[in-house]
């Protein structure tokens, strides 16, 4: 609203219609008159207290109006409004927004979103080689590595852990790391069954991952939006009728 306007004296002074107004709308819950703000060289809101519970700083703004000098005020509408000291509900924040690390739960599905940044088509390079192909184990700078055993041991080890296939949060998902666009494969021999988990809504990211184990928060994940309400049989129809003809007299 405008406040470099200087007010009507006509419109100012509808103190009483614009409080009339109010009370009509609001009955006893209209307190003391605050203040007035112009809305153009034809229309002014006057703002009255809101007494009313739950509403802390909240105004009634009755907005009266003329035609010009020497016609009629009349008023516009009446509406509750917030003012600058007023309780009001914080700003709406998407849910897909507030959903934040390790809020997802076993069972809890989050679907990705189509143009969520973090994922690219396949067929877009994602500047990482390591991503698109996995380099050749050379060893350069290392005087040992581990060995088949200790490497079988380890891939048991993540296999029957938090991250693999039999962990209920795996035996929940829908689909599998596998087929997701957040799975890092490792490099080396257990390329086929280990990748890293590079999704921040995942309770997995940043640890490694088996290729059958999956959360709620699947790139490709898809959820049908159906009503929740269920929508019973129709069960009479009034537009049919049952007509019984009586017998003649």
């Amino acid at each position: 609203m405008s406040t470099s306007l200087e007010p009507d004296p006509a419109l100012a002074g509808a103190l009483e219609l614009a409080r009339a107004a109010a009370v009509e709308e609001a009955g006893d819950e209209v307190g003391e008159h605050v203040g007035v703000l112009p809305e153009d060289a034809a229309a002014l809101t006057h703002l009255f207290e809101a007494d009313k519970t739950g509403y802390r700083g909240w105004r009634w703004a009755v907005t009266v109006a003329f035609a010009g000098p020497g016609t009629p005020v009349t008023v516009s509408e009446v509406v509750l409004l917030p003012g600058p000291d007023a309780l009001v509900a914080p700003h709406w924040v998407p849910w897909q927004q507030r959903v934040q690390a390790g809020d997802l739960g076993v069972g809890d599905l989050l679907p990705t979103a189509p143009d969520d940044p973090r994922v690219v088509p396949a067929y877009i390079q994602s500047d990482d080689e390591a991503v698109e192909e996995v380099a050749m184990e050379l060893g350069l700078g290392r005087v040992r590595v581990m060995s088949r055993g200790a490497r079988l041991d380890a891939a048991d080890r993540w296999k029957g852990g938090e991250f693999g296939p039999r962990s209920d949060m795996a035996r929940s998902a829908p689909e599998h790391c596998g087929t997701c666009g957040f799975y890092l494969p490792v490099a080396g021999s257990l390329r086929a069954a280990f990748g890293a988990c590079g999704n921040e809504i995942s309770p997995a990211d940043g640890h490694v991952v088996h290729v059958e184990y999956g959360c709620g928060a699947h790139s490709e994940l898809r959820i049908e939006q159906g009503s929740p309400v269920l929508v019973a049989d129709l069960i009479y129809d009034d537009s049919l009728l049952d007509v019984e003809r009586a017998p003649a007299e």
